[in-house]
């Protein structure tokens, strides 16, 4: 799923192609999409868009008459920039047209998860916010009080959506390796050097990525949104040498996700249970 990091890229990306252009039409091809019925998409044909911003994980697209386009891309959404009026491909599930170019969505595998809104009050746009505590600007007191409120482990505070606002599977990996924390260290157990580490890995791992992103891209479109990077310190390098101290990159499995860390940087030494594993050997 992108996170903070690309999707600060895209919206990046976005600002420079579509504020203040004329959104000419909006194509949708897969009826799956489209989660709300008023206003009707046709409204906002013709409409200026005024700003490019975000809720969580979640693209807002700011229009006339106070209307909001809100996107989420879930796990395998991805948007692109084509040539004006750039047919529907196979995956494309909606395509917005403007004088500059065409906008288009796009959505990998079978899976129809990634959705629009288009909202017409402020009430309805807040409600998509999950409550969790936006990391920029940067303050300590107000990230350590969201992720201490509650005691769970670090994996868990990072990638919930109530507690930190952005933060997926993939970055909060890079994260905690970066921080030298294991992911299933509790907050309650977390010293006052251990909240320092965890809260300036958090800052830096984001803004060094969103960098890095923006720079890649340079002046194209972000086409390569992926949660796996070869210049990642533990996310998908399972099995891989730590790139800090050359030890194998471990995982623990669950569901369709997995946690990627060093044993030897995180953990002491020890390796973590691999709950799919677990099960298996009951």
């Amino acid at each position: 799923m992108p996170e903070l990091p690309d999707i600060l890229a895209y919206i990046h990306a976005l600002e420079t192609r579509i504020v203040g252009q004329r959104l000419e039409r909006v194509r949708i091809a897969s009826p799956f999409l489209l989660r709300t019925v008023e206003p009707p998409l046709s409204s906002i044909e013709g409409s200026t868009v005024h700003t490019v911003s975000r809720i969580g994980k979640r693209i807002v697209i700011a229009l006339d008459d106070h209307r909001w386009l809100v996107l989420h891309l879930m796990i395998a959404g991805r948007l692109h920039w084509k040539p004006a009026g750039a047919p529907l491909t196979g995956t494309t599930l909606a395509a917005f047209d403007f004088p500059t170019g065409t906008l288009t969505l796009t959505e990998a595998g079978h899976k129809r998860r990634a959705s629009l809104y288009l909202l017409s009050d402020e009430p309805a746009l807040r409600s998509l916010d999950r409550g969790g505590v936006e990391l920029f600007p940067p303050d300590f007191d107000r990230f350590h009080a969201a992720l201490g409120r509650e005691n769970h482990t670090l994996k868990r505070a990072l990638t919930d959506p109530t507690i930190v606002s952005g933060i997926g599977n993939a970055y909060s990996d890079e994260i905690l390796h970066a921080a030298r924390l294991s992911p299933l260290t509790l907050t309650r157990n977390l010293s006052s050097d251990d909240w320092h580490r965890l809260f300036d890995a958090t800052i830096d791992t984001l803004i060094t990525w969103t960098e890095r992103l923006k720079t890649e891209a340079g002046d194209d479109f972000p086409e390569r949104v992926t949660a796996f990077r070869k210049q990642m310190a533990a996310h998908g390098r399972f099995g891989k040498p730590c790139p800090r101290c050359g030890a194998k990159i471990q995982r623990i499995r669950y569901a369709d996700n997995e946690t990627n860390y060093c044993a030897q940087c995180q953990t002491g030494g020890k390796v973590l249970a691999d709950r799919a594993l677990s099960r298996l050997l009951r």
